[in-house]
């Protein structure tokens, strides 16, 4: 996957641990068998945090998402520290909120620090007891270990199916002071729009009101995890959080002005990177999917319509095939929950090895089934769809359906 430039924002390594004050680690507690793999990650920031998130919609969520919720709440937005672990979702069972807050307890204990201060989440299998004692037993050696280059160890740690870890920063300029936000995410199946999707932690050292990164995340996940589906089954423990300790020194931002415009891009990109990495990851995926709406009366048509191309399994099915039959992509389009009129429709394929037009005005025209083949064998594939019916636009991501996701969700929970 290629990342997007952006003047005035610079690509920097560290993931979590980029931005000033922030370290990570993450280790192995016995919850995952192969001792190779991480199953405990711990983010924290010795300075208080103003922090925020957004979560799953849907309706079985996991314990540590009412627990995270209860913290940000009683702290009104506040935070030091994130602790989450892999292989075992703790959802739906009865002592769920009881081992979250156990956890927090072990962790805040160990960091010296209030448990309310604490954002717990949880990935792996739902429906199973999470024991408490690998966390009684590791968590002193998880907070000892803290880096401010653990930032890799942390990634691995809330890695399930996914194939390689998630990371990513920018370096900006706000009020004359260089300020970096980083983030890392885990996510590779059961993956759809409603809000974050998986797990996601991102960090800044801009200064920032709660209010005002709340509201940046929120119109953001509209636009970028909203528009990412991997498989239609939205997760119970999506959690998407952001913490800003505010020690890159600029004035604290508490308005919608210039400087929360530049905060809410930087934002904006490292989300929508972290998004694109999501759908090349998806399980079983050979290619990642984007598909840009344009031409659309408003937004929401855009994203409706954008969604819509991009979760369904005839196209996804056609882009592993490297097959251009745009016959399913209009077909989605048809079917989107949106007013716009189908005769005005244009649609063409495109990645790094050129574009071909496959359809105009709602109708199939002549194109190269030679040059089809070869522009689709690019493992980037960028479905263009123009409505000409308006000024908006909106993306979505996804990424094709092959043989290997219904193998690795066969016998997910071996």
């Amino acid at each position: 996957m290629k990342k997007k430039t952006y003047e005035g924002y610079t690509y920097v390594d560290g993931g979590v641990c980029a931005a000033k004050g922030f370290v990570a680690n993450g280790i192995n507690c016995g919850l995952n068998s192969d001792k190779n793999k991480n199953d405990l990650g711990m983010v924290y920031s010795s300075t208080v945090c103003n922090a925020a998130a957004v979560y799953t919609q849907n309706k079985v969520k996991g314990a540590p998402i009412l627990v995270t919720k209860e913290h940000l709440k009683a702290t009104g937005g506040k935070a030091m520290a994130v602790v989450v672990n892999s292989k075992n979702a703790n959802t739906c069972n009865a002592d769920g909120v009881e081992k979250a807050e156990r956890i927090c307890e072990l962790a805040a204990d160990a960091l010296g620090i209030d448990a309310d201060m604490i954002i717990n989440a949880s990935t792996g299998v739902i429906g199973q007891i999470i024991p408490i004692e690998p966390f009684e037993e590791h968590m002193k050696e998880l907070a000892g270990g803290l880096s401010a280059d653990g930032n890799d160890k942390a990634a691995n740690a809330i890695m399930t199916t996914d194939t390689v870890d998630k990371q990513v920063a920018v370096e900006f300029i706000l009020g004359g002071k260089t300020c970096r936000l980083g983030g890392m995410a885990k996510g590779s199946g059961m993956i759809h729009p409603n809000m974050a999707t998986t797990l996601n932690f991102i960090t800044t050292d801009v200064a920032i009101s709660a209010d005002m990164i709340q509201k940046a995340l929120s119109e953001i996940v509209k636009i970028t995890y909203n528009c990412l589906s991997i498989d239609g089954d939205t997760s119970t423990n999506d959690t998407l959080s952001v913490m800003a300790n505010g020690l890159a020194g600029n004035e604290e931002i508490v308005t919608e002005n210039d400087d929360y415009a530049i905060f809410k891009k930087a934002l904006y990109i490292v989300m929508e990177c972290m998004t694109m990495m999501l759908a090349s990851d998806g399980e079983g995926a050979s290619k990642m999917l984007e598909c840009t709406v344009s031409g659309a009366p408003d937004q929401d048509t855009a994203i409706i319509v954008a969604k819509s191309i991009i979760r369904s399994p005839l196209t996804k099915c056609a882009m592993f095939g490297e097959d251009a039959n745009w016959g399913r992509i209009l077909c989605a389009i048809g079917y989107a929950e949106a007013d716009f009129d189908i005769d005005k429709v244009d649609v063409d394929l495109e990645s790094e090895k050129g574009i071909v037009e496959v359809c105009r005005n709602g109708s199939g025209i002549p194109f190269s089934e030679e040059k089809a083949s070869e522009v689709l064998s690019e493992d980037d594939i960028y479905i263009n769809v123009n409505l000409n019916q308006g000024e908006a636009s909106a993306k979505a991501w996804g990424c094709d359906l092959t043989y290997d996701y219904v193998k690795i969700n066969g016998d997910y929970r071996s």
